[in-house]
């Protein structure tokens, strides 16, 4: 059976909200052009670098990811699994290896959206969640973490 009107309709609103640049730029662009030696740098009065930024996105979409399709899902522990201790990667490999996780986690979470029947249906595993709800989930916190990244970029000098 085929994908309804609406379905489909549902289903590209969310893909947008997660891939593509809206009301708010993309992860791709807020980190395009960061100067490697910037990515572990403290702003004054605010609490977290770049790469603190970037790798708690990673880990938190990779949670989200592993949640929705994972009826054994184990929850992490708060704050310490979803931040990481050191304010800068070992290497600017790491930064860059972050940066695609992040992307191919994106693209697996699609790919589960898109092969859920049904994008409303709570996760056996949870408390009411479903589909719908974890791709907003995503799309909302990425964007605010995005949206904190620029403000970093700027005040470092980095980012117009």
């Amino acid at each position: 059976m085929g994908k309804d009107k609406a379905r489909q309709q549902l289903e590209i609103q969310l893909i947008n909200l997660i891939e593509k640049a809206q009301a708010h730029l993309t992860l791709e662009r807020a980190v395009t052009g960061v100067k490697s030696e910037n990515v572990g740098k403290k702003v004054d009065g605010l609490p977290y670098t770049l790469w603190q930024l970037v790798s708690h996105l990673r880990r938190t979409q990779a949670d989200i990811l592993e949640f929705s399709s994972n009826t054994n899902y184990k929850a992490l522990q708060w704050p310490e699994d979803y931040w990481p201790k050191d304010a800068a990667p070992g290497s600017i490999t790491e930064w860059s290896q972050c940066i695609k996780a992040i992307k191919e986690d994106q693209e697996a979470f699609i790919q589960l959206l898109k092969e859920t029947e049904d994008l409303f249906a709570p996760f056996p595993h949870g408390d009411g969640q479903n589909m719908v709800r974890e791709a907003m989930l995503i799309a909302d916190h990425n964007a605010y973490h995005v949206g904190q990244i620029i403000v970093i970029r700027r005040l470092l000098g980095g980012f117009s």
